[in-house]
This record gives C-alpha cells, structure tokens and sequence, in this order.
C-alpha cells in the first residue's frame, strides 16, 4: 500500500535524496534550499512524497502556481508539475498517478482550475507518464538563445 504525504521539514533528507536522483546537476545544498523555500509558501508550492509500507520514500511531486502565461493554458493563475519522479524499480505501478492526483487536489483547493506540465523533448518515457495519467499534450517548443556577449 503506497502513502501519498505532503513534504515537511522531517522529510527534507528523503525528498531531497530524490531530487539529487532526478536532477544530479544540482548539489545537494541547493537542492535542500530549493525544497525548504517550497516548504515556506504553501500558497504557491506544494511537494508530495510517495511511502512505501516501510515508510520509505520512492516517488516525488513538486508543484507551483504559475501567473504568467503557461502554453496551453486558458486560465490564470495555472498549477504547474515542476518536477515528478519515481524510482525506476518503482515505475508503472501507479504511483506517478497517485502523486499528480495528491497535486490536483492541492490545485483545487487554492482555485485553479487547469494543471499543466512541460517535459524535454527527448525525454520519451515522461512524455508517457504525463498522456497515462491524464495530460494531453498542446504544443511542442523548441528554444534558442544567442550569447551577444562574445559579439
């Protein structure tokens, strides 16, 4: 039996854990920032862990509210999936689908109406789990950028 819980200050170790895995390009100082300044405005961020029945943590989701404009949105402000993960031992048993599920439960309750997501286009195995759980894609982004600095 899988528990789905919001992050608190006790579980910052696992939940950061987690994010390392997902993104190793971030030191684990920032990472712990990172998660204690979502911790600090609930109103706007919201992380979950996924337990097992040892109490373990397998999974994460993080979300934000985003004000901007988010592609394929109608509404405003929209809940944004910044970041979800799964063990790989753990995948395809329904434990993403609990965690987005605990994120459009907190989305609701502070108003919004749409829950949008964005993954790199290479990433193949994300964009399976975001159309299994219920995402519909809107549009496909490709961006540049053109350093004028070495002009």
């Amino acid at each position: 039996m899988m528990r789905i819980a919001p992050c608190d200050p006790q579980s910052v170790d696992a939940w950061t854990a987690l994010r390392l895995e997902l993104w190793p390009e971030t030191s684990l100082s920032e990472h712990i920032a990172e998660a204690e300044a979502i911790l600090g405005k609930p109103k706007e961020a919201m992380a979950f862990l996924a337990h097992d029945v040892r109490g373990t943590a397998l999974a994460f989701a993080e979300a934000s509210l985003r004000h901007d404009y988010v592609n394929g949105c109608v509404t405003s402000p929209v809940a944004f999936l910044e970041g979800i993960y799964v063990r790989p031992a753990h995948r395809r048993q329904g434990i993403a689908r609990l965690l987005v599920e605990a994120v459009e439960d907190w989305a609701q309750g502070i108003g919004c109406a749409e829950l949008a997501s964005d993954v790199e286009l290479h990433n193949a195995i994300s964009q399976g789990m975001h159309l299994a759980v219920g995402f519909e894609e809107t549009e496909r982004v490709v961006y540049y950028r053109k350093d004028l600095r070495d002009r």
